[in-house]
Protein backbone atom coordinates (compact mmCIF):
# COMPACT_ATOMS: atom_id res chain seq x y z
CA UNK A 1 0.00 0.00 0.00
CA UNK A 2 1.50 3.33 -0.79
CA UNK A 3 2.59 5.58 1.97
CA UNK A 4 2.97 9.15 2.45
CA UNK A 5 6.65 10.44 2.16
CA UNK A 6 8.80 12.19 4.70
CA UNK A 7 8.42 15.73 2.98
CA UNK A 8 4.35 14.86 2.69
CA UNK A 9 4.00 13.80 5.99
CA UNK A 10 6.29 16.77 7.31
CA UNK A 11 3.77 19.53 5.96
CA UNK A 12 1.41 17.95 7.53
CA UNK A 13 2.62 18.32 10.87
CA UNK A 14 3.43 21.69 10.34
CA UNK A 15 -0.28 22.29 9.81
CA UNK A 16 -1.28 20.56 13.02
CA UNK A 17 0.68 22.98 14.73
CA UNK A 18 -0.36 25.40 13.21
CA UNK A 19 1.85 26.89 10.82
CA UNK A 20 0.21 29.03 8.00
CA UNK A 21 3.55 30.49 6.22
CA UNK A 22 7.40 29.90 5.99
CA UNK A 23 10.11 31.80 4.70
CA UNK A 24 12.53 30.61 2.08
CA UNK A 25 14.23 30.38 -1.25
CA UNK A 26 13.86 27.47 -3.15
CA UNK A 27 16.40 25.31 -4.36
CA UNK A 28 17.84 22.05 -4.97
CA UNK A 29 18.80 20.38 -1.37
CA UNK A 30 14.78 21.42 -0.48
CA UNK A 31 13.50 20.92 -3.73
CA UNK A 32 11.39 17.73 -2.72
CA UNK A 33 10.22 20.07 0.08
CA UNK A 34 9.16 22.70 -1.32
CA UNK A 35 7.24 20.61 -3.98
CA UNK A 36 5.38 19.01 -0.62
CA UNK A 37 4.65 23.26 0.14
CA UNK A 38 3.18 23.42 -2.75
CA UNK A 39 0.89 20.42 -2.56
CA UNK A 40 -0.91 22.51 0.18
CA UNK A 41 -0.48 26.23 -0.52
CA UNK A 42 -3.94 26.68 0.65
CA UNK A 43 -3.00 26.04 3.78
CA UNK A 44 0.25 27.29 3.92
CA UNK A 45 1.63 30.20 2.49
CA UNK A 46 5.35 30.22 0.80
CA UNK A 47 7.39 33.61 1.09
CA UNK A 48 9.56 33.50 -1.59
CA UNK A 49 12.04 35.97 0.03
CA UNK A 50 15.17 37.69 -1.85
CA UNK A 51 18.01 36.45 1.10
CA UNK A 52 17.76 33.93 3.20
CA UNK A 53 18.52 36.17 6.20
CA UNK A 54 15.60 38.30 5.75
CA UNK A 55 13.40 34.83 6.02
CA UNK A 56 14.98 34.13 9.10
CA UNK A 57 14.67 37.96 10.35
CA UNK A 58 11.07 37.57 9.50
CA UNK A 59 10.35 34.37 11.09
CA UNK A 60 11.93 35.94 14.68
CA UNK A 61 10.03 39.20 13.79
CA UNK A 62 6.72 37.13 13.56
CA UNK A 63 7.34 34.70 16.59
CA UNK A 64 8.37 38.02 18.90
CA UNK A 65 4.95 39.79 17.83
CA UNK A 66 3.03 36.75 17.43
CA UNK A 67 4.25 34.40 20.01
CA UNK A 68 4.17 31.40 17.63
CA UNK A 69 6.59 29.70 16.15
CA UNK A 70 8.36 30.96 12.70
CA UNK A 71 9.41 29.05 10.34
CA UNK A 72 12.13 29.74 7.75
CA UNK A 73 14.16 27.50 4.78
CA UNK A 74 17.42 27.58 3.13
CA UNK A 75 19.40 25.02 0.93
CA UNK A 76 22.47 23.51 1.89
CA UNK A 77 25.44 25.98 2.28
CA UNK A 78 25.25 29.17 1.99
CA UNK A 79 21.37 29.13 2.06
CA UNK A 80 22.07 27.65 5.45
CA UNK A 81 24.42 30.00 6.08
CA UNK A 82 22.84 32.97 5.30
CA UNK A 83 20.23 31.89 8.13
CA UNK A 84 22.43 32.29 11.06
CA UNK A 85 22.01 36.13 11.44
CA UNK A 86 18.19 35.80 11.91
CA UNK A 87 18.44 32.58 13.89
CA UNK A 88 20.90 34.45 16.63
CA UNK A 89 18.24 37.50 16.71
CA UNK A 90 15.70 34.99 17.70
CA UNK A 91 17.74 33.10 19.90
CA UNK A 92 18.99 36.49 22.01
CA UNK A 93 15.51 37.85 22.11
CA UNK A 94 14.10 34.61 22.76
CA UNK A 95 12.04 34.01 20.32
CA UNK A 96 10.75 30.41 18.80
CA UNK A 97 11.94 29.66 15.27
CA UNK A 98 12.20 26.42 13.10
CA UNK A 99 14.86 26.41 10.63
CA UNK A 100 14.96 23.76 8.14
CA UNK A 101 18.35 23.75 6.24
CA UNK A 102 18.76 21.71 3.44
CA UNK A 103 21.80 19.15 3.38
CA UNK A 104 23.45 17.15 0.50
CA UNK A 105 22.47 13.80 0.39
CA UNK A 106 23.34 10.88 2.85
CA UNK A 107 25.80 8.97 0.73
CA UNK A 108 27.22 11.76 -0.37
CA UNK A 109 28.14 13.24 3.18
CA UNK A 110 31.18 13.43 4.38
CA UNK A 111 32.70 13.72 1.04
CA UNK A 112 33.22 17.50 0.49
CA UNK A 113 30.88 17.65 -2.53
CA UNK A 114 29.27 20.42 -3.91
CA UNK A 115 27.89 22.83 -1.44
CA UNK A 116 28.39 20.53 2.02
CA UNK A 117 28.82 22.36 5.08
CA UNK A 118 29.28 20.94 8.03
CA UNK A 119 26.05 22.21 9.29
CA UNK A 120 25.65 20.94 12.47
CA UNK A 121 28.98 22.88 13.90
CA UNK A 122 27.56 25.66 11.84
CA UNK A 123 24.30 25.86 14.20
CA UNK A 124 25.53 23.68 17.35
CA UNK A 125 25.75 27.48 18.97
CA UNK A 126 22.63 29.12 17.90
CA UNK A 127 20.35 26.36 18.17
CA UNK A 128 18.25 25.63 21.62
CA UNK A 129 17.84 22.04 19.39
CA UNK A 130 19.17 20.91 16.39
CA UNK A 131 19.21 17.21 14.64
CA UNK A 132 20.15 15.48 11.53
CA UNK A 133 17.50 13.83 9.80
CA UNK A 134 18.73 10.16 8.64
CA UNK A 135 15.99 8.32 8.13
CA UNK A 136 12.23 8.80 6.82
CA UNK A 137 10.58 7.39 10.03
CA UNK A 138 13.26 9.75 12.09
CA UNK A 139 11.66 12.82 10.98
CA UNK A 140 8.01 12.84 12.61
CA UNK A 141 9.03 12.49 16.54
CA UNK A 142 11.92 14.26 15.57
CA UNK A 143 10.02 17.29 13.86
CA UNK A 144 8.02 17.63 17.36
CA UNK A 145 10.96 17.34 19.50
CA UNK A 146 12.08 20.53 17.81
CA UNK A 147 9.25 22.51 17.56
CA UNK A 148 8.71 21.82 21.32
CA UNK A 149 12.57 22.80 22.41
CA UNK A 150 11.51 26.01 20.46
CA UNK A 151 8.72 26.61 22.21
CA UNK A 152 9.78 26.25 25.82
CA UNK A 153 13.76 27.37 25.84
CA UNK A 154 12.02 30.17 22.78
CA UNK A 155 14.78 30.12 20.92
CA UNK A 156 15.62 28.90 17.09
CA UNK A 157 15.39 24.58 16.38
CA UNK A 158 17.35 23.25 13.62
CA UNK A 159 16.33 20.30 11.33
CA UNK A 160 19.19 19.75 8.77
CA UNK A 161 17.64 17.14 5.85
CA UNK A 162 19.49 15.70 3.35
CA UNK A 163 18.34 15.92 0.41
CA UNK A 164 17.27 12.34 -0.19
CA UNK A 165 15.32 11.65 2.85
CA UNK A 166 12.46 13.82 2.10
CA UNK A 167 11.55 11.23 -1.00
CA UNK A 168 11.61 8.15 1.27
CA UNK A 169 7.92 6.74 2.27
CA UNK A 170 7.17 7.06 6.00
CA UNK A 171 6.62 3.13 7.13
CA UNK A 172 4.01 2.55 8.97
CA UNK A 173 5.85 1.97 12.00
CA UNK A 174 7.24 4.91 12.61
CA UNK A 175 7.33 6.53 15.83
CA UNK A 176 4.49 8.60 16.60
CA UNK A 177 4.72 11.02 19.24
CA UNK A 178 2.24 14.56 20.10
CA UNK A 179 2.28 17.59 17.89
CA UNK A 180 1.72 20.40 20.87
CA UNK A 181 3.76 21.64 24.02
CA UNK A 182 2.47 22.16 27.30
CA UNK A 183 2.79 25.33 29.27
CA UNK A 184 3.54 26.00 32.91
CA UNK A 185 3.41 28.71 34.67
CA UNK A 186 7.00 28.88 37.18
CA UNK A 187 5.95 30.47 40.43
CA UNK A 188 7.96 32.12 43.05
CA UNK A 189 9.00 30.18 46.32
CA UNK A 190 6.88 32.21 49.85
CA UNK A 191 10.01 32.79 51.20
CA UNK A 192 11.73 35.02 48.12
CA UNK A 193 8.21 36.76 48.50
CA UNK A 194 8.10 37.89 52.04
CA UNK A 195 11.51 39.01 52.13
CA UNK A 196 10.80 41.12 48.93
CA UNK A 197 8.28 42.51 50.76
CA UNK A 198 10.48 43.28 53.80
CA UNK A 199 11.84 45.81 51.14
CA UNK A 200 9.51 47.35 49.85
CA UNK A 201 7.89 48.06 53.21
CA UNK A 202 11.13 49.81 54.00
CA UNK A 203 11.66 51.78 51.00
CA UNK A 204 11.57 55.58 50.98
CA UNK A 205 12.27 55.94 47.23
CA UNK A 206 11.77 52.90 45.18
CA UNK A 207 12.23 52.30 41.47
CA UNK A 208 11.01 49.77 39.12
CA UNK A 209 12.73 49.02 35.98
CA UNK A 210 10.59 46.74 33.91
CA UNK A 211 11.09 44.79 30.75
CA UNK A 212 9.29 42.46 27.84
CA UNK A 213 9.04 40.00 30.85
CA UNK A 214 6.29 42.47 32.36
CA UNK A 215 4.30 42.12 28.87
CA UNK A 216 0.63 41.14 29.66
CA UNK A 217 1.08 42.34 33.36
CA UNK A 218 0.23 45.83 32.42
CA UNK A 219 -2.80 46.64 35.06
CA UNK A 220 -0.89 44.28 37.66
CA UNK A 221 2.35 46.42 37.62
CA UNK A 222 0.51 49.74 37.36
CA UNK A 223 -1.48 49.30 40.63
CA UNK A 224 2.26 47.17 42.21
CA UNK A 225 3.73 50.61 40.96
CA UNK A 226 0.99 52.95 42.62
CA UNK A 227 1.35 50.64 46.46
CA UNK A 228 4.64 51.92 46.27
CA UNK A 229 4.49 55.18 45.01
CA UNK A 230 7.27 54.16 42.58
CA UNK A 231 8.51 55.19 38.84
CA UNK A 232 8.97 52.85 36.13
CA UNK A 233 11.60 52.75 33.39
CA UNK A 234 11.08 50.24 30.81
CA UNK A 235 13.99 48.87 28.78
CA UNK A 236 13.96 49.16 25.63
CA UNK A 237 12.52 45.98 24.50
CA UNK A 238 9.95 46.24 27.14
CA UNK A 239 9.40 49.87 25.06
CA UNK A 240 5.15 49.56 25.26
CA UNK A 241 4.86 47.96 28.27
CA UNK A 242 2.50 50.64 29.50
CA UNK A 243 2.05 53.77 27.71
CA UNK A 244 4.55 56.17 27.59
CA UNK A 245 2.49 59.24 28.53
CA UNK A 246 1.61 57.36 31.73
CA UNK A 247 2.31 59.43 34.80
CA UNK A 248 4.38 56.76 36.14
CA UNK A 249 6.66 56.20 32.88
CA UNK A 250 9.89 57.74 32.91
CA UNK A 251 11.40 56.39 29.60
CA UNK A 252 14.46 54.45 28.77
CA UNK A 253 17.86 53.98 30.62
CA UNK A 254 20.75 54.40 28.83
CA UNK A 255 21.90 56.01 26.30
CA UNK A 256 19.06 56.08 24.59
CA UNK A 257 17.15 57.02 27.84
CA UNK A 258 15.34 59.97 29.29
CA UNK A 259 17.33 62.48 31.78
CA UNK A 260 14.56 61.93 34.27
CA UNK A 261 15.20 58.07 33.82
CA UNK A 262 18.87 58.59 35.11
CA UNK A 263 18.02 60.96 37.80
CA UNK A 264 15.84 58.69 39.48
CA UNK A 265 18.02 55.69 39.70
CA UNK A 266 20.84 57.92 41.03
CA UNK A 267 18.38 59.12 44.07
CA UNK A 268 17.03 55.82 44.44
CA UNK A 269 17.04 53.41 47.29
CA UNK A 270 15.50 50.36 45.90
CA UNK A 271 15.41 48.80 42.68
CA UNK A 272 13.00 46.69 41.43
CA UNK A 273 13.77 44.53 37.78
CA UNK A 274 10.97 42.95 36.70
CA UNK A 275 11.30 40.61 33.73
CA UNK A 276 14.15 42.17 32.15
CA UNK A 277 18.03 41.35 32.65
CA UNK A 278 19.28 44.91 31.92
CA UNK A 279 22.58 44.41 30.31
CA UNK A 280 24.23 47.94 30.65
CA UNK A 281 24.88 48.07 34.56
CA UNK A 282 26.93 50.31 34.30
CA UNK A 283 23.78 52.85 34.16
CA UNK A 284 22.80 51.33 37.69
CA UNK A 285 24.67 52.83 40.33
CA UNK A 286 25.79 50.39 43.64
CA UNK A 287 24.26 50.68 47.55
CA UNK A 288 20.60 49.85 46.12
CA UNK A 289 18.68 47.37 47.44
CA UNK A 290 17.54 45.14 44.39
CA UNK A 291 14.99 42.83 44.10
CA UNK A 292 14.80 41.07 40.42
CA UNK A 293 11.63 39.18 39.16
CA UNK A 294 12.21 36.53 36.24
CA UNK A 295 10.72 33.43 35.29
CA UNK A 296 14.43 32.10 34.73
CA UNK A 297 15.93 31.51 37.79
CA UNK A 298 19.23 31.69 36.08
CA UNK A 299 18.84 35.20 35.15
CA UNK A 300 18.40 36.36 38.88
CA UNK A 301 21.39 38.26 39.60
CA UNK A 302 23.46 37.44 36.43
CA UNK A 303 24.79 41.07 35.45
CA UNK A 304 24.25 42.76 38.88
CA UNK A 305 23.70 42.00 42.46
CA UNK A 306 20.59 41.84 44.29
CA UNK A 307 19.12 41.17 47.56
CA UNK A 308 16.07 39.19 46.83
CA UNK A 309 15.26 36.75 43.75
CA UNK A 310 11.79 35.80 43.00
CA UNK A 311 12.06 33.46 40.17
CA UNK A 312 8.65 33.62 38.96
CA UNK A 313 6.08 35.15 36.11
CA UNK A 314 5.98 38.21 36.42
CA UNK A 315 2.33 38.74 36.86
CA UNK A 316 1.53 36.30 38.53
CA UNK A 317 4.86 37.60 41.42
CA UNK A 318 3.23 40.67 41.57
CA UNK A 319 -0.33 39.49 42.33
CA UNK A 320 0.84 37.34 45.24
CA UNK A 321 3.30 40.28 46.49
CA UNK A 322 0.24 42.93 46.42
CA UNK A 323 -1.23 41.32 49.60
CA UNK A 324 1.75 41.73 51.27
CA UNK A 325 2.54 45.57 50.85
CA UNK A 326 1.59 48.57 53.14
CA UNK A 327 1.22 51.45 51.11
CA UNK A 328 3.96 54.32 50.81
CA UNK A 329 2.90 57.23 52.76
CA UNK A 330 4.68 59.72 51.16
CA UNK A 331 4.61 60.80 47.29
CA UNK A 332 7.59 63.44 47.16
CA UNK A 333 9.97 61.30 45.88
CA UNK A 334 7.58 60.22 42.62
CA UNK A 335 6.37 64.01 42.21
CA UNK A 336 9.86 64.79 41.85
CA UNK A 337 10.41 62.40 39.29
CA UNK A 338 7.22 63.41 37.73
CA UNK A 339 8.46 66.78 37.50
CA UNK A 340 11.77 65.95 36.29
CA UNK A 341 9.23 64.11 33.81
CA UNK A 342 7.33 67.53 32.66
CA UNK A 343 10.53 69.19 32.18
CA UNK A 344 11.97 67.04 30.10
CA UNK A 345 9.32 67.17 27.86
CA UNK A 346 8.49 69.92 27.29
CA UNK A 347 12.49 70.31 26.05
CA UNK A 348 11.63 67.42 23.77
CA UNK A 349 8.47 69.12 22.20
CA UNK A 350 10.87 71.87 21.21
CA UNK A 351 13.04 69.63 19.48
CA UNK A 352 10.67 67.80 18.17
CA UNK A 353 8.82 71.09 16.44
CA UNK A 354 11.93 72.71 15.03
CA UNK A 355 10.98 73.35 11.46
CA UNK A 356 14.61 73.46 10.24
CA UNK A 357 16.85 72.22 6.95
CA UNK A 358 17.66 69.83 6.65
CA UNK A 359 15.14 68.22 9.04
CA UNK A 360 15.80 66.73 12.29
CA UNK A 361 14.97 63.34 12.82
CA UNK A 362 12.95 64.15 15.87
CA UNK A 363 10.75 66.44 13.67
CA UNK A 364 9.72 63.19 11.24
CA UNK A 365 8.79 61.40 14.54
CA UNK A 366 7.28 63.86 15.97
CA UNK A 367 5.00 63.78 12.52
CA UNK A 368 5.04 59.77 12.20
CA UNK A 369 3.33 59.70 15.45
CA UNK A 370 0.41 62.09 14.30
CA UNK A 371 -0.57 59.34 11.56
CA UNK A 372 0.04 56.46 13.57
CA UNK A 373 -2.83 54.50 14.72
CA UNK A 374 -3.37 53.28 18.12
CA UNK A 375 -2.87 49.68 17.29
CA UNK A 376 -0.30 49.42 14.69
CA UNK A 377 3.10 47.56 14.46
CA UNK A 378 6.28 49.09 14.85
CA UNK A 379 9.30 47.90 13.25
CA UNK A 380 12.26 49.80 13.99
CA UNK A 381 15.70 49.21 12.67
CA UNK A 382 19.03 49.63 14.72
CA UNK A 383 21.04 52.96 15.05
CA UNK A 384 20.30 56.33 15.83
CA UNK A 385 16.82 55.84 14.72
CA UNK A 386 16.36 53.48 17.56
CA UNK A 387 17.69 56.73 19.60
CA UNK A 388 14.67 58.81 18.25
CA UNK A 389 12.23 56.29 18.20
CA UNK A 390 12.58 55.23 22.23
CA UNK A 391 12.78 58.91 23.26
CA UNK A 392 10.21 60.65 20.86
CA UNK A 393 7.64 58.60 19.96
CA UNK A 394 5.05 57.80 22.53
CA UNK A 395 3.59 54.27 22.59
CA UNK A 396 0.19 53.72 23.44
CA UNK A 397 -1.34 50.29 22.39
CA UNK A 398 1.10 49.95 19.19
CA UNK A 399 3.47 46.83 19.09
CA UNK A 400 7.37 47.46 18.54
CA UNK A 401 9.53 45.34 17.75
CA UNK A 402 13.65 45.27 17.35
CA UNK A 403 16.50 43.30 17.37
CA UNK A 404 17.13 43.77 20.80
CA UNK A 405 20.15 42.25 22.05
CA UNK A 406 21.95 41.12 18.47
CA UNK A 407 21.20 44.81 17.70
CA UNK A 408 21.38 43.44 13.88
CA UNK A 409 21.30 45.98 11.15
CA UNK A 410 18.51 45.46 8.52
CA UNK A 411 15.82 44.00 11.02
CA UNK A 412 13.34 46.80 10.20
CA UNK A 413 11.97 45.79 6.94
CA UNK A 414 11.98 41.86 7.69
CA UNK A 415 10.30 43.02 10.60
CA UNK A 416 7.26 44.71 8.99
CA UNK A 417 6.99 42.18 6.45
CA UNK A 418 6.34 39.83 9.21
CA UNK A 419 3.82 42.12 10.99
CA UNK A 420 1.80 42.37 7.97
CA UNK A 421 2.01 38.83 7.27
CA UNK A 422 0.81 38.42 11.35
CA UNK A 423 -1.80 41.36 11.36
CA UNK A 424 -2.86 42.05 7.66
CA UNK A 425 -5.87 44.17 8.76
CA UNK A 426 -3.46 46.63 11.18
CA UNK A 427 -1.05 49.24 9.98
CA UNK A 428 2.02 48.20 9.85
CA UNK A 429 5.11 51.01 9.63
CA UNK A 430 8.81 50.27 9.57
CA UNK A 431 11.21 53.16 10.85
CA UNK A 432 14.86 52.61 9.11
CA UNK A 433 18.20 54.37 9.27
CA UNK A 434 19.53 54.27 5.76
CA UNK A 435 22.59 51.97 6.21
CA UNK A 436 20.24 49.52 8.11
CA UNK A 437 17.68 49.82 5.33
CA UNK A 438 20.43 49.07 2.54
CA UNK A 439 21.69 45.79 4.41
CA UNK A 440 17.69 44.41 3.32
CA UNK A 441 16.54 46.62 0.92
CA UNK A 442 16.39 43.90 -1.91
CA UNK A 443 13.48 42.36 -0.03
CA UNK A 444 11.36 45.56 -0.52
CA UNK A 445 10.43 44.09 -3.49
CA UNK A 446 9.10 40.70 -1.75
CA UNK A 447 6.96 43.16 0.13
CA UNK A 448 5.70 44.56 -3.25
CA UNK A 449 5.14 40.49 -4.88
CA UNK A 450 2.72 39.53 -1.96
CA UNK A 451 1.21 43.00 -2.00
CA UNK A 452 1.74 44.03 1.68
CA UNK A 453 0.47 47.80 1.94
CA UNK A 454 3.88 49.05 4.92
CA UNK A 455 5.14 52.33 4.92
CA UNK A 456 8.97 52.21 5.48
CA UNK A 457 10.00 55.44 6.70
CA UNK A 458 14.05 56.16 6.06
CA UNK A 459 16.18 58.54 7.93
CA UNK A 460 18.73 59.50 5.20
CA UNK A 461 21.65 60.96 6.67
CA UNK A 462 23.86 59.45 4.44
CA UNK A 463 26.17 58.46 7.37
CA UNK A 464 26.55 55.24 9.29
CA UNK A 465 25.75 58.22 12.29
CA UNK A 466 25.41 56.14 15.53
CA UNK A 467 28.96 55.20 14.44
CA UNK A 468 29.73 58.21 13.16
CA UNK A 469 28.92 59.47 16.70
CA UNK A 470 30.49 56.66 18.89
CA UNK A 471 33.81 57.40 16.97
CA UNK A 472 33.71 61.44 17.87
CA UNK A 473 32.87 60.63 22.13
CA UNK A 474 35.98 58.33 21.56
CA UNK A 475 38.10 61.13 20.52
CA UNK A 476 38.10 59.79 17.27
CA UNK A 477 38.10 61.64 13.85
CA UNK A 478 35.24 60.24 11.77
CA UNK A 479 36.50 58.12 9.39
CA UNK A 480 34.12 55.24 7.28
CA UNK A 481 31.03 56.21 8.28
CA UNK A 482 29.61 57.73 4.82
CA UNK A 483 27.34 56.56 2.68
CA UNK A 484 26.22 56.71 -0.73
CA UNK A 485 22.36 56.12 -1.23
CA UNK A 486 20.61 56.15 -3.98
CA UNK A 487 17.27 57.72 -4.30
CA UNK A 488 15.14 55.51 -2.30
CA UNK A 489 11.85 56.82 -3.48
CA UNK A 490 12.66 56.38 -7.41
CA UNK A 491 13.78 52.91 -6.13
CA UNK A 492 10.25 52.20 -4.33
CA UNK A 493 8.61 53.05 -7.48
CA UNK A 494 11.18 51.37 -9.76
CA UNK A 495 10.15 47.44 -7.30
CA UNK A 496 6.99 48.32 -8.26
CA UNK A 497 5.65 49.98 -4.93
CA UNK A 498 5.11 53.86 -4.10
CA UNK A 499 8.02 56.54 -3.23
CA UNK A 500 7.80 60.16 -1.61
CA UNK A 501 10.89 61.98 -1.42
CA UNK A 502 10.91 64.37 1.37
CA UNK A 503 13.80 67.63 1.83
CA UNK A 504 11.76 69.92 3.88
CA UNK A 505 10.07 69.78 6.27
CA UNK A 506 6.80 71.08 4.89
CA UNK A 507 6.57 68.12 2.24
CA UNK A 508 6.36 65.58 5.13
CA UNK A 509 3.19 65.71 6.78
CA UNK A 510 1.46 65.51 3.38
CA UNK A 511 3.61 62.39 2.39
CA UNK A 512 2.80 60.29 5.77
CA UNK A 513 -0.73 61.20 5.30
CA UNK A 514 -0.79 59.74 1.32
CA UNK A 515 1.37 56.77 2.21
CA UNK A 516 -0.92 55.72 5.34
CA UNK A 517 -3.67 55.68 2.96
CA UNK A 518 -1.99 53.67 0.40
CA UNK A 519 -2.53 50.16 -0.86
CA UNK A 520 0.91 48.92 -1.94
CA UNK A 521 4.10 48.94 0.09
CA UNK A 522 5.54 52.26 0.15
CA UNK A 523 8.61 54.24 0.74
CA UNK A 524 9.57 57.91 2.15
CA UNK A 525 12.78 58.88 2.01
CA UNK A 526 13.37 61.33 4.69
CA UNK A 527 16.83 63.67 4.02
CA UNK A 528 17.77 64.23 7.63
CA UNK A 529 20.36 66.37 9.24
CA UNK A 530 23.85 64.41 9.80
CA UNK A 531 24.97 66.04 12.76
CA UNK A 532 22.14 65.62 14.67
CA UNK A 533 23.69 63.72 17.27
CA UNK A 534 21.83 61.07 19.75
CA UNK A 535 23.16 62.53 22.80
CA UNK A 536 22.75 60.48 26.16
CA UNK A 537 20.68 61.71 28.73
CA UNK A 538 23.51 62.36 30.93
CA UNK A 539 26.89 63.15 29.33
CA UNK A 540 29.97 62.05 31.35
CA UNK A 541 32.91 63.76 31.35
CA UNK A 542 34.96 61.37 29.29
CA UNK A 543 32.34 61.64 26.79
CA UNK A 544 32.87 65.52 26.56
CA UNK A 545 36.65 65.09 26.91
CA UNK A 546 36.34 62.47 24.03
CA UNK A 547 34.40 64.78 21.84
CA UNK A 548 36.83 67.81 22.29
CA UNK A 549 39.92 65.85 21.49
CA UNK A 550 37.47 64.85 18.13
CA UNK A 551 37.42 68.50 17.35
CA UNK A 552 40.84 69.44 17.42
CA UNK A 553 41.67 66.66 15.59
CA UNK A 554 38.89 67.96 12.80
CA UNK A 555 40.53 71.20 12.70
CA UNK A 556 44.02 69.96 12.24
CA UNK A 557 43.36 67.17 9.71
CA UNK A 558 40.63 69.30 8.04
CA UNK A 559 41.83 73.03 9.08
CA UNK A 560 38.20 74.35 10.09
CA UNK A 561 35.46 72.77 11.89
CA UNK A 562 32.21 72.12 10.78
CA UNK A 563 29.76 71.84 13.80
CA UNK A 564 29.31 73.09 17.41
CA UNK A 565 31.21 71.36 20.59
CA UNK A 566 29.12 69.57 22.99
Amino acid sequence: MFQKSAADVMMEMLIEWGVDHIYGMPGDSINTLIESLRKVKDKIDFIQVRHEETGALAAAAYAKLTGKLGVCMGIAGPGAIHLLNGLYDAKLDGAPVLAIAGQVETDLMGTDFFQEVDLPSVFKDVAVYSQTIMSAEQLPAVLNQAIRTAYDKKGPAVLIIPDDVPKFEVERNALKTTSFVSKSTVIAHEDDLRAASEILNEAKKPVILAGKGARGAKDTLLTFAEILKAPIILTLPGKGVIPDEHPYNLGQLGLIGTKPATLAVEEADTLIMIGTSFPFVGFLPDGLKTIQIDKDPTQIGKRYPVDVGMAGDAGETLTRLLPMLKPASDPQFLQTCQQHLQEWRIKLQEKAQTEAVPIKPQFVINELQKVTKDDAVLSVDVGNVTVWMARYFNMTNQQFIISSWLATLGCGLPGAIAGKIAYPDKQVIAVCGDGGFQMMMNDFVTAVKYNLPMVVVILNNHKIAMIKFEQEVMGNAEFGTNLHNPDYAKYAEICGGIGYRVEKPEELPPALSKAVQETKPCIIDVVVDADEAPLPAKITFSQAMGYARHMMKEFFQEGTIHKPPL
